[in-house]
């Protein structure tokens, strides 16, 4: 593929088309990328931009985003989800403290007893098993809890010792290794003189986080040991692991599972506020919210303690609102803040693609997260190779870290619909929030970042294109000049058509969740001597046309009057440009703008030669699009018709009207024949079809020359394939009003 305008910033290319830094690509050689890169019509374009956007632009059904009558919500582009302000703004600074569900601490030492008081009044459980959990660590001495991270375990382990008694409790260092277990619970017990003091022991344990490995698991013989110097003190014992933690097969830990945060919420409020004011808190829509989006269990903790202070006038209601944003908000900058030994550059490459690819494949998510991490690792040091292990992943931990979860789900593909198993975060604002620290809080990603978006904008699968475009649309929604001099124009510019559609797409989406200037950009586009800019911006006019139909169809114009005028020589006629400028008016046909577009298409359609074809030649290619693209499925224009007849809207006319000018213009009496016939034959197979084309025929003769034109047609037709005329054409003949 030859890559962008040299000229073009920020987008300096190597002889072998790669971007500065960036490895040629091992998948594919140059010559197969360009073989492949051939311009994609745009309606099949648009279906890809609506199948594979990501649930945070998702505006419906493909009628939705301007395509058919048939089925489908009809909603503009500007008609879906807008994520606003509110998560695409300015980053909400608000730092707040999690009371009581902190991590283990560094070194041992006793939990105060207002610290075990204060949580067992505020402490729910998921079911009614703790209760069996208590007697089994009472037989037991010694009790394993297997969790994630903030979900409770540590505060469960507390309340199993609180329940029985075990006091005081110490807290155990979180180095300690499975092997010295029994050690740790008989260091506090032994005298300077060697004798075993009882009076002071302490009689509960708790070991958070015990680190096991390859080598050094976790087995029942040190549990056995544990248990026996624990019986002799009269004391117990409850160790938290994580869900990857390296345990033999005869260690059999309890699965903690965390309580429902509403739950959690109501009973921390009651504590805070009183059992009077719970109902009317849990009932503020912003509760509701910050519910819905699956916070963990340490910012259930510290909302409630911020709705503890509104209760009493403490706190504004503005406050409890953008608490929910503002946790998510610190939850990325910890992920990104924290340094190799915390979240290693893998996992960090990972989060950032899973944002890409929010609610797709896993897989899919994976692989090109690793590929992230490769040219992430070119800019922290390129003397290093990244370390990619091909086995070993573990993907509860990923997801784990991403507070991401799995599902089966359908992925709309060419050949159809197909399961996947996707990964998608459990709130959905995240992908949004996660693109913007890393893109403005962490500008050292940029290099490797840009150089990925690239790599995604060759790629083969539409998937992968649709979502590199809906990453830079949050981009530029971020940082407009930025997104637009690194990425969007170097794409606008290439002579790649892949490059070029995924500018469109960025564009459209950019505009859809409300980037300003996307319109002036595409009206300074469309006028401009670069070729490769105007497609870009007739495809883009396309898509976000029907919000604002008379602004768009101005610029298409605007677009068919300058093709004509520097037409000159037939042989020089861009032929490319006039067919996109049709398949926008396609678009716009076929949107829910579509009876303001075409009386905008009649009023306009004797302005001149340029106007003229781009009205007709748009309104014939609209003919021939059926429902859900089906080869044999109504044609969407006549469906269209029939109903305007039936409601005595005004479009049948226009549809009419626009029919007689096709057929009768030798420029396009041809292709619409063509139309025609491909609805008569539609109509030998749907009765529904018959009668709708029965009612329009008669309309479209005025003159002797339309009845003799059509009557021909119905006359001399062929069947398909072949066969002999289908016989519904002699009953349409019928239907011809007498010559």
């Amino acid at each position: 593929m030859t890559g962008p305008d040299p000229a073009a910033p920020g987008d300096a290319t190597a002889p072998d088309g790669t971007a500065p830094g960036e490895h040629p690509a091992k998948e594919s050689s140059a010559e197969e990328t360009e073989e492949h890169d051939q311009p994609q019509d745009a309606w099949a374009a648009r279906r890809d931009l609506v199948d594979h956007s990501p649930r945070t632009m998702k505006v419906g059904s493909h009628a939705a985003f301007g395509g058919g009558y048939v089925a489908g919500d009809q909603h503009g582009v500007s008609g879906g989800r807008v994520t606003g302000d509110v998560v695409m703004g300015s980053k909400t600074v608000h730092h707040w403290t999690f009371p009581g569900l902190s991590t283990a601490a560094s070194a041992s030492g006793e939990i105060p007893p207002s610290t075990l008081t204060r949580l067992a009044a505020t402490f729910v459980t998921a079911d009614d098993a703790f209760g069996d959990l208590v007697e089994r660590l009472r037989r037991e001495r010694v009790l394993v809890l297997s969790g994630a991270r903030f979900t409770g375990r540590r505060t469960a382990a507390l309340m199993l010792l609180h329940r029985l008694g075990a006091a005081p409790v110490v807290a155990l260092d979180r180095a300690t290794t499975p092997g010295s277990l029994a050690e740790a619970f008989t260091a506090r017990d032994d005298t300077p003189d060697g004798t075993t003091d009882r009076t002071g022991a302490a009689r509960g344990y708790v070991l958070c986080d015990l680190e096991t490995r390859r080598g050094s698991a976790l087995r029942e013989t040190h549990l056995l040991g544990a248990a026996d110097r624990l019986a002799e003190q009269n004391a117990y014992a409850v160790i938290t692991v994580g869900p990857t933690a390296v345990l033999e097969d005869d260690v059999f830990p309890f699965a903690w599972r965390p309580p429902a945060t509403e739950d959690v919420l109501a009973a921390h409020l009651r504590v805070r506020a009183g059992e009077d004011a719970v109902p009317r808190l849990l009932g503020l829509p912003a509760v509701k919210e910050f519910l819905d989006h699956g916070h963990q269990l340490r910012e259930v903790a510290a909302f409630a303690q911020l709705l503890g202070r509104y209760a009493a006038g403490g706190a504004t209601e503005q406050e409890v609102a953008s608490f929910s944003l503002a946790s998510l908000e610190n939850q990325v900058r910890e992920w990104f803040e924290e340094d190799e030994n915390t979240v290693h550059l893998r996992d960090k490459a990972f989060l950032i693609a899973l944002a890409a690819f929010d609610d797709g494949p896993y897989a899919l998510t994976a692989e090109l997260g690793d590929r992230l991490y490769d040219f992430l690792q070119q800019t922290q040091n390129r003397s290093l190779a990244a370390d990619i292990p091909v086995f070993g992943t573990h993907i509860g931990k990923r997801l784990q870290l991403g507070r991401a979860r799995l599902s089966e789900g359908e992925e709309h593909t060419e050949w159809g619909p197909v399961t996947q198993t996707k990964a998608a975060f459990h709130d959905e604002r995240a992908s949004l929030v996660l693109l913007r620290e890393v893109w403005t809080g962490h500008p050292s990603a940029r290099p490797a970042l840009i150089q990925w978006l690239r790599r995604l904008a060759d790629d083969g699968r539409p998937l992968v294109r649709t979502r590199a475009a809906s990453t830079v649309a949050v981009l530029a929604r971020t940082d407009l000049p930025s997104a637009m001099a690194l990425v969007i124009e170097p794409w606008a510019r290439s002579n790649g058509f892949r490059h070029r559609l995924v500018a469109v797409n960025s564009l459209t989406l950019a505009h859809h969740i409300g980037t300003p200037n996307v319109p002036r950009i595409l009206d300074t586009w469309s006028a401009a001597e670069d070729r490769r800019l105007r497609w870009v911006a007739v495809r883009a006019y396309a898509l976000i046309g029907p919000e604002r139909p008379a602004q768009a169809l101005a610029a298409l114009r605007a677009a068919a009057r300058e093709l004509y005028r520097h037409a000159g020589d037939p042989d020089d006629f861009d032929a490319e440009t006039a067919g996109e400028l049709a398949e926008a008016v396609v678009l716009l046909l076929l949107s829910p703008a579509s009876t303001e577009v075409l009386d905008d298409l009649r009023t306009h359609l004797d302005d001149d030669r340029a106007v003229h074809d781009l009205a007709v030649g748009g309104f014939v290619s609209a003919c021939g699009r059926t429902q859900d693209d089906e080869r044999h499925g109504v044609p969407l224009v006549l469906d269209w018709y029939a109903r305007a007849a039936a409601d005595e809207n005004r479009a049948a006319d226009g549809i009419a009207h626009l029919w007689r000018e096709a057929l009768g213009d030798p420029h396009h009496t041809t292709s619409a024949l063509a139309a025609m016939r491909a609805w008569v034959l539609a109509a030998d197979r749907s009765t529904t079809v018959e009668w709708a084309l029965a009612a329009l025929l008669p309309r479209l003769v005025t003159t002797p020359t339309e009845h003799q034109r059509l009557s021909h047609l119905l006359r001399t037709m062929p069947g398909e394939d072949g066969n002999p005329p289908p016989e519904v054409a002699a009953r349409l003949l019928g239907a011809l009003p007498p010559r």
